[in-house]
């Protein structure tokens, strides 16, 4: 574990409540700081206009000082030889007021020098972007207490570092876990930018220059006279923090909204018009970025329609936007969702190499093709994307998603720094020589003039953004890899805690061991050895259902029968996927025994008896994985619990309350893919835990009043198949057992579902004494996309700690429907101390 304080400083007094809104830019105080370090009292700002990024800069060193030190920056135009000041401004700039900077070496576009070892501090930017990069990382170096001298020069590995925003025009935003839009509202740009301009600072930070602020699906109506002028409000917005404005664009608008005939990309008229609504656009924002375009994909158009390439219809656009200077990302992820599951051979996987190959160098040098980092879907683990080797001439750029889709959508901690290292370091071996994914969409490896990194974000107006304190530790990585992928990711995590959270030793250990353990723990419980997230990917892509996968077009298949499970991915038997790789790789892959086996799954189909390398059958690696991963995600809460009176209260009771239930629903993934498995292979776990559940009370058991039984549909998101719900939504219900178990202290947990359009009532009541009530009111507290149903969305936990039992006593809950939601019910758990279920 990394601890790089480089001084013991004082700790303040925990802070007084926090909301999250300001993320890792507080500019909390710092007891005595000015014991260890002199800061200049007064900045001088070079070829500074109001509303630059020079002019942000200024402003971001005064409120930044002003915060940690208390100390309040004069503002001066110049300084004298004897004095000092914080001077900030373009590196030409610099040069026209006194001299040459000797410690400077060749500045890129966005890069930046920063000194603080002589008298003055000097920020100098290549541009004013740069600049303004330049005051963010002196501010983070003072707010994480780092004081020793420095004089360093930092320049961008990729020029692309974007994030892609996926918010539609209604307000509402797709796979986006943390309220509505920041950017929309009822089909129309929204009036008020001054959340736009929060966002804007905090990516800035971050070295981010680029947003796409509408949903890939894109809405053609954004181009309606309306929606450009507001497409001008945001760009004023982002402006002074550096941040350019793109929009994605639906591949139909020619015939959709402007009326024509077509949208075929080689018919002039359809050109013309693209040129023409570009240049309406540039009107309004003149340093637009440029495009984003999803085509032929998931039932998106796009020039497949008309039998034209995709690189026609890319360039097409490329032509729209190139004297504006903008660019075109276009994505990889095109594949036909209508495959025939009863044909072995076919693979979604192979989709986009099979569609890009013979395209290569035939895109306009202002296209960048943009390609997820696996060849499915932001999955648990994938191997990289054969695509990034596959393209020689054309330049690329790496899709990350930081709203965590398939990974617990802001409601489990999984810190996806780890993963990202793991993808960008991947070596693809192109030509047998080293070829590592972060050098490839850097332009370096195959010497391309673009490249770089699309983040999926999802902000929203929830105060903390992205719908949980501890997941902006994503969006603070994405930023941070994207300017410099070299970087650790646990060191980056650091930076974060110390900004986010102080100062504190054990707030920083347990964070950070909380966050390390986080991806292995939720692959363990929600899918292995490269069978991808077994989610329910026909719904919400939150809980389980791994039959979900199997038997229909999505491609996302597991293959599993009574025998044997995953996908034969090989060349000599399979789909070829494997073959797709550089032939280092792709010999690797081939080979059964020389595939990693945490890919296993992905490459080969196997019995469930397959020996792995730690000489496990498959099947035992899942029951024990799962066990393992739920494990884990017990002890967070232990691990946060003992951070009480280190953070703020507002913080410590919101995370608290995710962790609590990312525990409860880890035992719902982990009961559920076990007892599905064990159910298909009928190969009972060594351990005999599965399906073995001693302390639990199946409510469908107990004597019931006002509720009646009801199957759960997948069988296996509840104990016992079944659940019991109230006989309509106006009953009350109770359910009573008498208690079985010895007379002692227990801990009393009860799985119930909790379904959106409902606020269901519960009591708890042992014996004489009302255990505790609560509301079925996750939609209110959680940001996960909800469910209607019963099922492992839906699944939840809450327990009671240290309750005295008696033998014989009644256990009593009366739930109370409301709404859509007949107060569900699956069981009850008597926990002696340390038993988790």
């Amino acid at each position: 574990m990394r601890l790089s304080i480089l001084f013991s400083l004082p700790l303040l007094n925990v802070a007084s409540a926090e909301d999250g809104s300001q993320g890792w830019l507080r500019y909390a105080p710092i007891a005595n700081a000015n014991d260890y370090i002199t800061v200049p009292s007064r900045v001088v700002a070079l070829n500074v206009t109001r509303g630059s990024p020079v002019y942000t800069a200024q402003q971001e060193l005064e409120r930044g000082i002003k915060g940690i030190f208390g100390k309040q920056l004069e503002t001066n135009s110049s300084v004298t030889s004897n004095s000092s000041a914080i001077i900030v401004g373009t590196l030409d700039a610099y040069r026209a007021a006194y001299g040459d900077l000797e410690d400077v070496g060749d500045l890129l576009d966005d890069g930046f020098f920063l000194s603080t070892e002589g008298l003055s501090v000097i920020i100098v930017g290549n541009n004013e972007r740069g600049v303004l990069y330049g005051a963010f990382e002196y501010l983070s170096r003072l707010a994480q207490g780092r004081f020793l001298p420095i004089s360093t020069m930092y320049n961008p590995q990729a020029p692309i570092r974007w994030t892609n925003e996926w918010n539609n025009l209604d307000g509402s935003i797709e796979r986006g876990y943390a309220g509505p839009s920041i950017f929309f509202r009822d089909g129309f740009v929204v009036d008020n930018v001054t959340r736009v301009s929060g966002y804007a600072r905090l990516l800035a930070s971050i070295r981010v220059n680029g947003i796409v602020i509408n949903n890939v699906n894109a809405n053609a109506t954004l181009l309606n006279d309306r929606n450009l002028q507001g497409l001008g409000r945001l760009a004023d917005a982002m402006r002074p923090y550096g941040i350019q404005l793109g929009i994605s664009l639906n591949f139909a608008s020619p015939q959709d909204f402007g009326g024509l005939p077509s949208f075929d990309p080689l018919d002039p008229k359809v050109d013309a018009w693209w040129a023409n609504i570009t240049d309406e656009v540039y009107k309004r924002v003149p340093d637009m970025a440029g495009y984003l375009v999803k085509a032929n994909s998931e039932g998106q158009p796009g020039p497949l329609t008309y039998n034209r390439t995709l690189a026609d219809g890319a360039n097409m656009f490329a032509r729209a936007v190139k004297p504006h200077g903008g660019l075109v990302m276009f994505r990889a992820f095109v594949y036909d969702n209508h495959i025939s599951p009863a044909n072995w051979t076919a693979d979604r996987a192979n989709a986009a190499v099979d569609f890009f190959q013979h395209l290569d160098g035939k895109f306009d040098e202002n296209v960048v093709v943009q390609i997820k980092y696996g060849a499915i879907d932001f999955q648990v683990r994938e191997p990289a994307n054969p695509l990034f080797s596959t393209l020689r001439n054309t330049s690329t750029s790496i899709e990350l998603q930081i709203t965590p889709e398939y990974f617990g959508q802001n409601d489990h901690l999984v810190y996806l720094g780890p993963l990202w290292k793991e993808i960008l370091e991947t070596d693809m071996r192109a030509d047998s020589r080293p070829s590592k994914i972060k050098d490839i969409v850097s332009g370096i490896r195959f010497k391309r003039p673009l490249g770089g990194y699309a983040g999926v974000s999802g902000v929203g107006t929830n105060a903390t953004w992205l719908g949980s304190h501890l997941a902006m530790s994503n969006l603070y990585a994405y930023g941070r890899l994207a300017w410099d992928a070299s970087q650790d990711a646990e060191d980056v995590l650091q930076d974060w805690i110390r900004l986010t959270f102080g100062f504190d030793e054990q707030v920083m250990e347990i964070i950070t061991d909380m966050s390390m353990k986080s991806w292995p723990a939720y692959e363990n419980y929600s899918g292995n050895l490269g069978i991808q997230t077994l989610t329910d990917i026909l719904y919400t892509h939150f809980g389980p259902n791994p039959a979900s996968q199997d038997n229909n077009g999505w491609g996302q298949w597991t293959r599993a029968d009574k025998v044997s499970i995953g996908m034969d991915r090989t060349v000599k038997n399979g789909t070829g996927n494997a073959g797709q790789y550089s032939p280092e790789l792709a010999s690797m892959y081939e080979n059964i025994e020389t595939t990693p086996d945490n890919l296993l799954l992905w490459f080969h189909h196997v019995p469930y008896t397959q020996r792995l390398k730690s000489n496990k059958t498959v099947i035992q690696h899942f029951y024990d994985a799962h066990y393992e991963g739920a494990a884990t995600a017990q002890k967070f809460v232990e691990q946060w619990e003992s951070l009480k009176g280190k953070v703020d209260e507002e913080r410590y009771e919101n995370v608290l309350f995710e962790q609590k239930f990312q525990a409860g629903h880890a035992l719902v993934w982990r009961d559920s893919i076990n007892q599905f498995y064990y159910n298909l292979s009928e190969i009972p776990d060594v351990a005999k835990r599965v399906g073995n559940h001693p302390y639990r009370i199946e409510a469908e058991k107990m004597s019931l009043s006002g509720y009646q039984f009801c199957a759960v549909n997948p069988f296996h998101t509840a104990s016992g198949a079944m659940a019991i719900v109230t006989t309509s939504n106006t009953t009350t219900g109770t359910a009573t057992a008498n208690i079985t178990f010895a007379s002692g202290r227990y801990d009393i947990a009860v799985n119930y579902f909790d379904l959106i359009g409902g606020r269901a009532k519960y009591q708890l009541d042992v014996g004489n004494q009302t255990v505790g009530r609560w509301i079925g009111d996750n939609e209110d507290k959680l940001g996960h996309a909800p469910s209607i149903y019963l099922d492992g969305h839906s699944a939840t936990r809450i327990t009671f700690k240290g309750v005295d039992v008696r033998q014989g006593d009644v256990v009593r809950i009366t739930g109370q429907a409301n709404g859509n939601e007949p107060a569900p019910l699956d069981y009850i758990s008597f926990l002696p101390p340390g038993i988790v279920d």
